[in-house]
């Protein structure tokens, strides 16, 4: 993939966003190679969803397509594979310039926001900092609210149900609201380029 911006590492779930500048007069046949590979992309194991951005001022008057696969090995399998490759030889009359990729797994996963543009990324700092408050709060409310549920638990059971609402709440509820909460803040430097 060309202008790859971060390597992801081998395991965990991946997000990959890809920009391109359209050629002026195009972008309904550009809106209609979207929708055919985002069909496609569905087929393939380990899908987990797709994001279009539109051209706007926070996407520097790209397209990005942002896709999330469960594995960096699924990611990679529908990266290399002929359909993706097919789909992509398509473009060269639509598309000005080369593509920029930046894949996000790991800690970034949780601070991935589409309306970041594609070259910003959060200081790893701020992130791990964010992290460590947000843990640290969502852990002590779960085991102040559970507490009196759980406590007829042996620890093993009382531990896992924690961790499993933690991950679902910080996966899918608080780090995407903390995330575009603290923005200014995570994304500050790579914003001000």
């Amino acid at each position: 993939m060309a202008g790859s911006g971060n390597k992801a590492a081998p395991e965990g779930p991946v997000t990959v966003a890809v920009s391109r500048r359209i050629r002026p007069g195009v972008e309904e046949q550009y809106e209609e190679w979207v929708r055919g590979v985002t069909q496609a992309a569905q087929q393939w194991p380990g899908h987990l969803g797709v994001n279009v951005l539109r051209p706007s001022a926070a996407t520097q008057g790209e397209y990005v397509i942002i896709y999330r696969f469960d594995t960096y090995e699924h990611g990679r399998t529908w990266e290399e594979s002929e359909e993706r490759a097919r789909w992509t030889a398509r473009l060269n009359d639509m598309v000005e310039g080369d593509e920029q990729v930046r894949k996000v797994t790991g800690l970034e996963f949780w601070f991935d926001l589409p309306e970041v543009p594609v070259h910003a990324q959060a200081s790893q700092h701020r992130m791990a900092l964010t992290l460590i408050v947000v843990v640290f709060l969502l852990l002590l409310t779960l085991n102040l609210v559970l507490a009196p549920i759980l406590n007829h638990l042996h620890w093993i059971p009382q531990l896992l149900v924690v961790v499993i609402l933690q991950v679902l709440l910080l996966t899918y509820v608080v780090m995407p609201r903390v995330t575009r909460l603290l923005k200014p803040w995570l994304f500050q430097k790579s914003l001000e380029r």
